[in-house]
């Protein structure tokens, strides 16, 4: 006779029915509990209870993507309800600007400055840490999208054709990261370039990677930014300014950009839900704010003109499996700096968010933007 099934196991298959997950079930993509007080521990702290009891390995699952994936699908996160975590995140956010200049460097020596060897054995030759594009590219110094550092760098082929680079004209790069997007617009476009960045460990690694071209790399927060640029791009950084910033954001970006030049801003964006996801915050991206899209448009009101819009979200779900397997066939190398406990917290974080974005509840936007309209309009570029 099968055992019976406890009220924790009655109430969590029956929260998880619409999305087609069960409790210690067959498929990959089932939830195999190993400690029972991990059903207390999720519906006392939600989320933030469900990754930091994988990390503890109170729980396992073959397949997390493809768990995620099925949550998101069914809104399984919405209908668990606010936890504490959550509400304290939310209630913290809308009091304090988390985002502020004195608290700009946080997040460079939390997450951008853990370490260049698993950045680097993580995101490729590129050393790009945002989405990619996986679609062929009708550039003639590309080939198709076909793995993580072709679909890099079509990806920045494909902000330098948005932006109608031409030789000898002069970039901002906010939030430059590694400075792969640098080189390869000196490199592929013969522009000069300035990058950005609160990482140190960023900073210098770009610096030595842009050596030879004609890229300044300086380690500052946006709010520091001066000078006139013929174009400006910013690149997975926008997450971190905070609503209660993005006005003086998109001011700081007119008042260094030419009248006639362009800006990109390439961000993930928020459809629905909270911003402010407790674990995520905690062991990622701490003070991280997802944008919506009218507070984008509401920031840029009587400073930019939106010129153009294309979410190609999905494409992240390839990237973040790309990187989930460039990092597990480096663990071996890894693992003498870290431990098992930083493996399932790293793999559930890239894992995650790779089934969030296959089920497309979160988009990722690239928006060029111009200070008083392109002559005749502007086009599209894809």
């Amino acid at each position: 006779m099968a055992d019976k099934l406890s009220k924790n196991e009655i109430w969590a298959n029956k929260l998880l029915e619409p999305s087609g997950i069960k409790i210690n079930g067959d498929n990959p993509w089932d939830i195999k509990i190993i400690n029972p007080n991990f059903y207390n521990r999720v519906k006392a702290e939600g989320s933030l209870g469900l990754g930091e009891s994988y990390m503890q390995a109170w729980w396992e699952c073959e397949s997390l993507d493809q768990l995620f994936y099925k949550l998101f699908m069914a809104k399984i996160p919405e209908k668990i309800g606010l936890s504490l975590p959550l509400i304290f995140n939310v209630i913290s956010a809308k009091i304090f600007n988390l985002q502020a200049k004195n608290r700009a460097f946080q997040i460079g020596k939390k997450h951008y400055d853990l370490d260049n060897k698993l950045f680097s054995a993580m995101l490729g030759k590129t050393m790009a840490y945002s989405c990619g594009y996986w679609r062929n590219t009708p550039s003639t110094r590309l080939r198709a999208g076909s793995n993580l550092d072709s679909a890099q760098n079509a990806k920045f082929d494909l902000i330098c054709r948005k932006l109608n680079l031409k030789q000898g004209q002069k970039i901002l790069d906010i939030g430059c990261g590694w400075g792969g997007f640098l080189k390869f617009a000196a490199e592929n476009y013969k522009v000069s370039g300035l990058g950005a960045t609160v990482s140190k460990e960023q900073a210098d690694f770009a610096k030595k990677l842009c050596r030879g071209l004609t890229v300044e790399i300086k380690l500052q927060d946006y709010r520091e930014s001066h000078g006139k640029f013929d174009h400006i791009v910013s690149v997975g950084m926008f997450e971190h300014v905070g609503s209660k910033n993005y006005k003086i954001f998109f001011k700081t970006v007119k008042n260094c950009l030419k009248d006639d030049g362009l800006f990109l801003l390439h961000t993930i964006g928020l459809t629905t839900g909270y911003s402010n996801d407790p674990w995520i915050n905690k062991y990622i991206f701490p003070n991280g704010e997802l944008p919506f899209l009218k507070q984008i448009a509401s920031g840029t009101e009587k400073l930019f003109i939106i010129e153009d819009l294309h979410n190609f979200g999905a494409d992240y779900d390839k990237t973040l499996m790309a990187w989930h397997k460039n990092f597990t066939r480096n663990w071996e190398k890894l693992k003498k700096n870290y431990d098992e406990k930083f493996f399932r917290m790293w793999s559930y974080y890239l894992l995650s968010c790779a089934g969030n974005f296959r089920s497309r509840q979160t988009p990722l936007w690239q928006i060029v933007l111009s200070q008083n309209g392109i002559p005749g309009g502007y086009k599209s570029v894809r």
